[in-house]
């Protein structure tokens, strides 16, 4: 037996393959080994960084719960889109890995549904209706993510306002689709159709973005890649109670908590009754008033008919 064999390392003739591939000398990376820090936990999860993250406009403590609150669910909403990527991007995907993925974004979205007592039961309501007011026209309307999360969610048809779902189809230019999207309505003058600062500085920031990011997902939603599936794929009972889930979740579950959770505050008694972004929040929030629905065609005619009714 040659010493090639008695000291072959498949781990090292890995490397050697690695790097031969990019034209690299192993040598030289195993050396680089010899002068690194080992990885601490802290500077893995840069955890310095993340808790520097929190500023505050005012001296009012419960400020803070509000600004992670919101920091915590940007996190999670990550998570969601690093999973309907992952999803969205396979191109033939296997019902037991699509049903996975689905789980694994309703259980985020179950979290931020049961996390609402945080922010609803954890601020005074006199502290929030003084700091809410430094922080006019911002919103939490302006969620780019979930905006994201909805565009690579279901068909476009869907997040159209219902009123002028009639006259857009898929071959609608996204611009144009983009102006009747239902959450437009909650950023416009109802007599005028002024947009308001809410609305100007987050299409300012995001529209360009939006609209690359709504052609991209244009054939490649879950609904769509749902529909991709091989017709018997398509009636797997997890597969579609999954998809059930996660959209009842997102769409009443979630909504709900968040609109019961602002209730709270913005209707106290010692404020306007408006959000600080200026948006019509009750029709903006409620599902019976948008109807949004992911996957409409999963849902029977009752269901549809009676979707975020007596919530």
């Amino acid at each position: 037996m040659n010493n090639k064999t008695t000291n072959y390392n498949p781990i090292l003739d890995a490397l050697e393959q690695k790097f031969e591939a990019i034209n690299q000398k192993t040598e030289t990376h195993l050396e680089g080994l010899l002068w690194s820090k080992p990885i601490t936990y802290w500077d893995y999860i840069q955890t310095d960084a993340l808790l520097n993250l929190q500023t505050q406009r005012t001296v009012l403590p419960d400020e803070m719960v509000f600004i992670m609150y919101h920091q915590v669910n940007e996190l999670l909403f990550k998570m969601i889109l690093w999973e309907i990527d992952q999803l969205c991007h396979t191109e033939k995907p296997k019902t037991a890995f699509f049903t996975e993925k689905l789980r694994r974004i309703s259980r985020y979205f179950d979290m931020l549904t049961t996390s609402f007592d945080i922010m609803g039961d954890g601020m005074e309501v006199e502290q929030y209706m003084k700091f809410r007011n430094t922080l006019t026209p911002a919103s939490g309307f302006q969620s780019a993510q979930y905006r994201m999360i909805e565009f690579s969610s279901t068909d476009l048809i869907n997040l159209i306002d219902y009123r002028f779902r009639a006259n857009i189809d898929r071959n609608t230019p996204y611009s144009h689709a983009f102006e009747h999207l239902y959450w437009q309505a909650a950023g416009k003058d109802y007599h005028t159709g002024e947009k308001s600062a809410l609305l100007i500085n987050f299409e300012k920031k995001y529209r360009e973005e939006f609209l690359r990011y709504m052609e991209e997902y244009n054939t490649i939603n879950i609904w769509q890649k749902f529909k991709q599936l091989p017709l018997e794929d398509q009636q797997d009972s997890a597969l579609v109670n999954a998809m059930r889930h996660y959209d009842y979740t997102v769409n009443i579950t979630w909504v709900m908590g968040h609109l019961n959770a602002a209730k709270k505050y913005i209707e106290s008694g010692q404020g306007s009754g408006e959000a600080t972004g200026g948006s019509d929040w009750k029709k903006y929030m409620h599902p019976k008033y948008q109807r949004r629905i992911f996957f409409p065609e999963l849902w029977s005619e009752d269901e549809l008919k009676n979707w975020g009714e007596g919530l």
